[in-house]
């Protein structure tokens, strides 16, 4: 789904089966997010509105492993400290990016696919990819960080953009 679909703004509910179809979805997930170039999915951008998300990222040598894939289920961020700003993009955003303020570090709670709760820091890249998809789990996008007009002028480009392709 893509910017302004209003289903975006669902807030994901918690996953309580750990079964097939949860796997089927964030294999899924892991399939279409590489499909369309992604580094993260949270589940509610493919319509599912539940609290799950995957996270691939790129290598030292620009390759995304499967071995690197991070499945994480029901999470939370149970502390945070510092602050980084990174450059960020999103898949129901196209071709935006924009420098968005986020935690440098931080330590989440979350399961995997098989219901094993886990409890691991992540800092600088991976700590704002889990934010920018949990924000999603939330009902929030990342364009809602930028500033009262930076905001303005996206709605502005955004706006003629999708007037762009309703005309071709």
């Amino acid at each position: 789904m893509t910017y302004p679909n209003p289903k975006l703004r669902t807030i994901s509910q918690d996953v309580t089966s750990f079964d097939e179809n949860l796997h089927a979805l964030l294999d899924d997930l892991y399939e279409t997010m590489l499909h369309k170039n992604g580094v993260g999915l949270a589940a509610i951008q493919v319509g599912v509105a539940l609290n799950v998300l995957v996270i691939n990222p790129v290598n030292e040598d620009g390759e995304q492993k499967k071995e690197d894939l991070l499945e994480v289920i029901n999470p939370q961020i149970v502390e945070s400290e510092g602050v980084i700003i990174f450059q960020e993009g999103c898949l129901s955003v196209p071709s935006v990016y924009e420098d968005i303020e986020r935690f440098k570090k931080i330590k989440v709670k979350f399961f995997d696919r098989f219901s094993v709760e886990h409890t691991e820091v992540y800092e600088d890249f991976m700590a704002v990819a889990l934010q920018h998809e949990i924000d999603h789990l939330r009902g929030h996008i990342f364009i809602e960080r930028l500033s009262y007009l930076k905001r303005k002028k996206f709605e502005k480009e955004w706006k003629k953009q999708l007037k762009e392709k309703a005309a071709v």
